[in-house]
């Protein structure tokens, strides 16, 4: 049985906690060496197999041209207001120089030569997209080889170049490119130090006592080393997406914290009542253990779904983030208990300041909340609310579910995409080049399209595709086409009029797709498809849209298995499922009203409307559907003991909830303050993760645990708990079952029937 496993482990690591801190300590020093000599760093490889990007991808690299390799991108203007690189030999010999020393930097296989290109005819240098028509603009493109041949080191040379030269030359030199996106460092530090802090104070205000609220947070920062450590480790091994320790850290960060709390609460409250604290952790592991770890393995069991999605960069992604929320679990059931057992009874006191703080004044009121503190009785203001709330479920019910679909509406206006560096701060070289390109050569320069073509023997092929794409209404300009001796291979690099993160510009590429390169190429033997990281991005972003919802039904069928098992009930699950879809609708409708439309974007530094991030919907599905199953398995299974005990439905709801609603409502207050830091970082991507999550967290312990739950399942009644007898003999009992909860939930009353015979 689950539960008494996990007593003789709690029990177990009270006793001995010095040896289980040994242990984690120990492994904590593996992972980290190991993450030394054996890590890579993170990196992106935005496309998968089967979409025509890659297709065109692949015929790039048989034509051996390098553009499937990493590019960059030098913008440079020069300083003088008046001065252009048409008439200005100052600012063409600086902009040759400039150019020379970015061609020796390591691994760069070459560049653009817009100073040559001037000197040899200029409106080749204009047509290539290497001058501005005006001539103040330039831009010097640099080509690296694939991704898995180069490493932070080579945007760091270029960046340091830049640097040095902006002191040396009379020009204006920023940079920009997909170099800086793989390469650059994660958001994260900052975001991480705050999050900390907000939960730090949460918890003491939470406990009263500074021991209470550092072992939480000192749990927390334990296993996000060893997690991190071991995510790094993968990224030796395979390609870890860049996002993935930013995503680790903020759902590490939040569930290890949660976790902790929920077995510390369960803890002290086992103190008050008497026992030791050896005995004490053994208990609280195996009650508030339960659904930790259940509740992990929805977490890991829904991340890892997203391999149905069938693209790599997301199944690696999801795989990492696993091992960080696995690790979480781990610490919670073997380290917490064992610094639980070495601090010994101060945890069930509350410290001076403590009691300052929660009383106000001494005496016997004081005495009073310091034991509601510890959790031997529920607050007397939770109480008053679920019991009103109960008593008026219908208006409640209809009321909260009204204002959650209202909330939701917005996600019928959802467009997927990638916001492209014209949404990073002004701050950032990468925006400020992007913005001196849109100037110059208009908005998509800044995202070109490559096509590829395999002319298979049919020689005007390429001359009918340059004319029919440059006919294109969306197609601003095609640069001079490069046609590969070996193969035959052709790659034209066009540049769309609208910017990488415009509607119109995915429609050019499926117009591109359907209508134009089919006509140019006919019926004959020749191929052509269309690349380059826009398009890779749109087809990413189709993909994950169209397996979507067959990623939502598997995780919404298996949450209801899981939770039937475990609970023993038909609606219950039902219920939890539908609840959990309308918060994070809710959480994707205010995701869309504040990138999309503009409402509120401001108070997260977001300075321009951006579309969501393709793979970010399907991300947060995964990671919200478990999140919400910790708070819906830790109140139900207390509801549950209730009912158990008393045979009550009333009784178990008012009694069960009010006794959860404080540990939940500072859970999902410490998960908002750790996702609300990260949704101010530069990042628009690492903004979506962090709003989406705080958003949901917060409907979901407030207007659906606390208004939602105890209405409904008022409204349910004994109906609750209804199982069919024929289903309650298939359902396996043991590990995953409640029916080994443990003893104090039994032996005060007869255990009702919960089956329907």
């Amino acid at each position: 049985m689950l539960s008494k496993a996990l007593l003789r482990l709690g029990a177990s690591a009270a006793r001995h906690p010095w040896r289980v801190i040994a242990a984690w300590l120990i492994a904590a020093t593996l992972a980290v060496l190991a993450a030394v000599a054996f890590g890579g760093r993170t990196a992106d490889s935005m496309t998968a197999p089967g979409l025509d990007s890659r297709r065109a991808a692949e015929l790039i690299e048989r034509a051996g041209t390098g553009q499937e390799g990493m590019t960059a991108q030098v913008v440079v203007t020069p300083l003088d207001d008046g001065a252009t690189f048409f008439d200005d030999d100052g600012a063409r010999t600086a902009l040759t120089r400039l150019r020379a020393e970015v061609k020796r930097l390591p691994h760069v296989l070459g560049t653009s030569d817009p100073a040559g290109a001037l000197d040899a005819r200029g409106d080749t240098a204009v047509r290539g997209g290497l001058v501005s028509a005006d001539g103040r603009i330039a831009v010097v493109r640099v080509q690296y080889p694939d991704q898995s041949r180069l490493s932070a080191e080579d945007l760091d040379a270029l960046v340091d170049l830049g640097d040095r030269l902006r002191a040396e030359l009379p020009l204006r030199i920023e940079m920009g490119g997909n170099l800086f996106y793989a390469f650059s460092d994660p958001d994260g530090g900052a975001s991480e130090l705050i999050g900390l802090l907000a939960a730090a104070a949460i918890l003491f205000l939470a406990f009263g006592s500074l021991v209470a609220a550092a072992l939480p947070i000192g749990i927390a920062v334990f296993g996000l080393t060893v997690g991190v450590a071991t995510m790094t480790v993968l990224a030796g091994v395979t390609e870890v997406p860049t996002f993935a320790p930013v995503l680790g850290s903020m759902v590490g960060l939040g569930v290890g914290i949660d976790y902790a709390l929920f077995v510390l609460a369960r803890h002290r409250e086992y103190l008050a009542r008497g026992l030791d604290p050896q005995a004490a952790a053994g208990r609280a592991v195996a009650t508030a253990g339960r659904p930790v770890v259940f509740a992990g393995g929805t977490v890991v069991v829904s991340i890892l779904g997203l391999a149905v999605a069938n693209v790599p960069f997301m199944t690696v992604g999801g795989l990492a983030v696993s091992i960080v929320v696995l690790t979480m679990v781990l610490a919670s059931v073997t380290l917490l208990p064992a610094f639980l057992g070495a601090a010994g009874p101060r945890l069930g006191r509350i410290g001076r300041i403590g009691r300052a703080l929660r009383a106000g004044r001494s005496g016997r009121l004081g005495r009073r909340r310091e034991t509601a503190a510890a959790g031997a009785v529920p607050a007397v203001g939770w109480r008053r609310w679920i019991g009103h709330v109960s008593r008026h479920p219908v208006p409640y019910a209809v009321g909260a579910a009204g204002l959650l679909l209202t909330a939701t509406l917005p996600v019928l206006g959802l467009r997927v995409g990638l916001p492209d560096d014209g949404s990073l701060p002004q701050s950032r070289t990468e925006r400020r080049a992007y913005d001196l390109v849109a100037e110059g050569f208009g908005p998509g320069t800044n995202g070109p399209l490559v096509i590829a073509a395999d002319p298979s023997g049919d020689r005007g092929v390429v001359d009918r595709l340059v004319a029919t794409v440059a006919a294109d209404p969306g197609i601003a300009s095609v640069a001079p086409t490069h046609i590969d001796r070996a193969t035959g291979i052709a790659t034209l690099v066009v540049f769309p009029t609208t910017s990488p993160q415009d509607k119109a510009t995915a429609d050019t590429i499926a117009r591109l797709r359907t209508d134009v390169l089919p006509t140019a190429i006919g019926l004959g033997p020749a191929r052509a498809h269309v690349g380059g990281a826009a398009a890779s991005l749109s087809d990413v972003g189709r993909r994950t849209s169209q397996r979507l919802p067959a990623f939502v039904a598997a995780v919404l069928a298996m949450s209801f298995l899981l939770l039937m098992l475990v609970f023993r009930s038909i609606l219950v699950p039902l219920k939890a499922v539908l609840l959990n879809l309308l918060s994070i609708g809710a959480a994707y409708g205010i995701m869309v009203a504040v990138f999309q439309w503009g409402w509120g974007g401001a108070l997260i530094g977001l300075e321009a409307t951006v579309p969501i991030v393709s793979f970010i919907p399907m991300f947060l599905f995964a990671i919200l559907f478990g999140l919400s199953m910790d708070y819906e398995v830790f109140l139900l299974s207390r509801v549950r003991e209730e009912y158990l005990r008393t045979g009550d439905n009333g009784t178990a709801i008012v009694e069960g909830v009010s006794r959860t609603a404080r540990i939940i409502t500072s859970a999902a207050l410490i998960m908002v303050a750790v996702f609300l830091s990260f949704a101010v970082a530069d990042d628009p991507s690492t903004k979506m993760f962090g709003l989406g999550l705080a958003t949901a967290i917060f409907i979901d312990a407030t207007v659906v645990r606390m208004v939602l739950v105890p209405a409904t399942m008022t409204l349910l009644g004994r109906a609750n708990w209804w199982l069919p007898k024929w289903l309650d003999r298939l359902l396996p009992r043991g590990p995953v079952g409640t029916d080994d909860t443990d003893a104090e939930s039994t032996s005060e009353a007869p255990r009702p029937r919960l089956v329907d015979r």
